[in-house]
């Protein structure tokens, strides 16, 4: 068993398509789907083609989570809240009190949990010896 802390690093500039999706839970498939539906998601793509999505595209990838999966949006209804705010997600994310962590600390949160369940695992195995 391993107890390894993740250390903090500074915020990133660009995340991947998977970063994006580890962060927010949502599948890439759909993230690449949204970007066809949401004029207000555009990642860059580097030389090769690969999306490198910036804290804005995540929060507005967050809203559009929200109002697509909490609030019960259809797509053209969460597009057209969208645009009440300019495509200013950070608006909307106040409005609906969204609360949008630092990506970094969700990783840690994510390697502790990973961590616990381990130990969980290890304490249950030597209860079920002893």
């Amino acid at each position: 068993m391993k107890y390894t802390s993740t250390p903090a690093k500074a915020a990133k500039m660009y995340y991947s398509i998977s970063e994006v999706s580890e962060l927010t839970g949502v599948k890439p498939h759909v993230l690449r789907y949204w970007e066809t539906e949401f004029p207000s998601l555009k990642p860059k793509k580097n030389r090769a083609g690969n999306r490198n999505y910036r804290l804005k595209d995540i929060k507005a990838i967050l809203v559009i989570r929200d109002l697509l999966y909490k609030e019960k949006f259809t797509i053209s209804g969460a597009r057209k809240k969208l645009q009440e705010h300019y495509g200013n997600p950070d608006a909307l994310m106040n409005q609906l009190n969204i609360p949008f962590a630092d990506p970094q600390a969700r990783q840690i949160l994510v390697s502790i949990k990973k961590d616990l369940e381990e130990l969980k695992n290890f304490i249950d195995t030597h209860e079920k010896e002893g």
